[in-house]
């Protein structure tokens, strides 16, 4: 199950994009503009990444409350402050600090780094029927003869996305915006190729798939 997460940021573009990209990473993404229903959102989230400049309660006030309230739960702090006394102040509560501008795969690693630490990242190995797939490495070994399955990135792209949706149909407007990071045309046979050649390599029977399931008129699902 991915975890989910608490992103409370006042600034909608800056929140639609770090909210996507994350998202794309296989996160569920809870986001709020403003610190006011922060304790109670919590509540059933793995991690809190909280701007520091919001409207009405600051940064620091949210984090302290929260920290209070639920100590066990990991917070990053993101703030456009490099002052070292700003830094002291959020790792007095926070978990970590993060000063923008910042790269989302860095924002990515960090997460993944507090989550590790929590105890709530997801297991570097996954059994998918005859599969072993090892996100961390970019790694898949069919068990039934030990061998790595060779994968183009798209291809990996494609598998693992779906990986991070397991049980859950995908559209292929979904899969593609997420792979390719384009606008999906009707009508495009892009995704139906890639995934052709992406069940010859890893099906049993690629004529009759067990792992990718086609849903007709809609997309595609992995079952777990």
């Amino acid at each position: 199950m991915s975890a989910t997460l608490l992103y409370i940021e006042d600034d909608r573009e800056i929140g639609e994009f770090v909210s996507s990209h994350l998202e794309n990473c296989g996160y569920e993404v809870k986001w709020l503009r403003s610190g006011d229903q922060a304790l109670e959102a919590a509540k059933d989230c793995d991690l809190v990444i909280l701007d520091v400049m919001l409207p009405g309660l600051d940064g620091f006030t949210v984090g302290q409350r929260l920290k209070k309230s639920l100590p066990a739960l990991p917070i990053l702090l993101l703030s456009a402050r490099t002052a070292i006394d700003d830094k002291l102040q959020g790792l007095q509560f926070a978990d970590d600090y993060v000063t923008k501008p910042f790269h989302p795969d860095e924002l990515t690693a960090r997460i993944e780094v507090l989550l590790r630490r929590s105890g709530t990242a997801a297991p570097d190995c996954l059994a998918v029927k005859h599969l072993l797939v090892y996100e961390r490495e970019n790694r898949i070994v069919n068990q039934d003869t030990g061998e790595e399955v060779a994968l183009s990135g798209k291809q990996f792209h494609i598998f693992n996305y779906l990986l991070k949706h397991l049980n859950q149909i995908m559209t292929k407007e979904q899969i593609y915006e997420a792979v390719w990071g384009e606008p999906y045309l009707d009508g495009d046979k892009t995704l139906m190729v890639h995934i052709r050649y992406l069940r010859e390599k890893i099906e049993r029977e690629p004529a009759a798939p067990e792992i990718i399931e086609t849903v007709r008129g809609i997309g595609y699902r992995v079952r777990a």
